[in-house]
């Protein structure tokens, strides 16, 4: 859906600007990747005990996640200022999420029919870490959502829509996880102005919403698919384009 596109659509709304409030919205997700290590916290504990023990599915884990992040980093920081500049703003943030919005409904059609042959986490190869994670470099534009490319580029390998959302939210913690603390390092003068309470509840209610939906969004992804939330961006976009003009 788009957190930060979300985000500057609000910012743009309650008309807060500088940044120390960019700042702060990169950071508030931090509460969202605690969420995530909360709900597979037996997942992640598992694949770290077999880590060091050398298990063979937690070490192929592992490079699933490497594979999918290290492509993210490196455009991010070949173009991360390029994209704050120029396109954090509601129109490029609607175009993006129109976009993003007919391409779910489309792909989601199309894989209707078709039958998943990758079923669990443990099937999942290097190799569709890779390719989900140079999908995922399209999120770097507002409004795409890393969480659309990388459930799409998952659908696209042969994933189930439950698998692929998954393999998503556990790749966020290396890619969002790595983003934000490079962020907060870098604006850390600029999120000072922020206020330590205000960062504290951005964080707080990330977490608790975060929390409650992942669960829910993946028995809802395994009964209906991508079509609604494509339907809902482009809606969404229509009523900013709308607006914006």
């Amino acid at each position: 859906m788009s957190s930060t596109g979300h985000l500057i659509l609000v910012g743009k709304g309650l008309k807060l600007e500088g940044e120390g409030v960019t700042a702060f919205e990169i950071v508030i997700q931090l509460g969202a990747l605690f969420a995530v290590v909360v709900h597979y916290r037996k997942l992640l504990a598992e694949r770290l005990a077999g880590l060091l023990a050398r298990d063979a599915k937690a070490l192929r884990l592992l490079k699933v996640l490497l594979a999918a992040f290290v492509p993210t980093a490196i455009v991010g920081l070949a173009i991360g200022k390029i994209v704050k500049a120029h396109l954090f703003a509601p129109t490029p943030v609607a175009i993006a999420l129109a976009v993003g919005g007919v391409l779910m409904i489309a792909i989601e059609a199309a894989l209707k029919s078709h039958v998943p042959t990758i079923d669990t986490l443990e099937q999942v190869q290097p190799v569709d870490g890779l390719f989900v994670g140079l999908v995922q470099c399209l999120s770097l534009i507002p409004g795409t959502s890393r969480s659309m490319t990388t459930i799409l580029a998952g659908r696209l390998r042969g994933m189930s829509a439950a698998l692929a959302a998954e393999l998503s939210f556990l790749i966020a913690l290396p890619t969002l996880g790595a983003a934000t603390l490079y962020e907060g390092f870098k604006d850390r003068h600029a999120l000072a102005t922020v206020g330590g309470a205000q960062l504290a509840v951005g964080m707080v209610v990330s977490f608790v919403v975060a929390f409650v939906v992942i669960g829910g969004f993946l028995r809802y992804l395994g009964r209906r698919g991508l079509t609604p939330f494509g339907i809902y961006r482009v809606l969404l976009a229509a009523v900013v384009l709308f607006v914006g003009f």
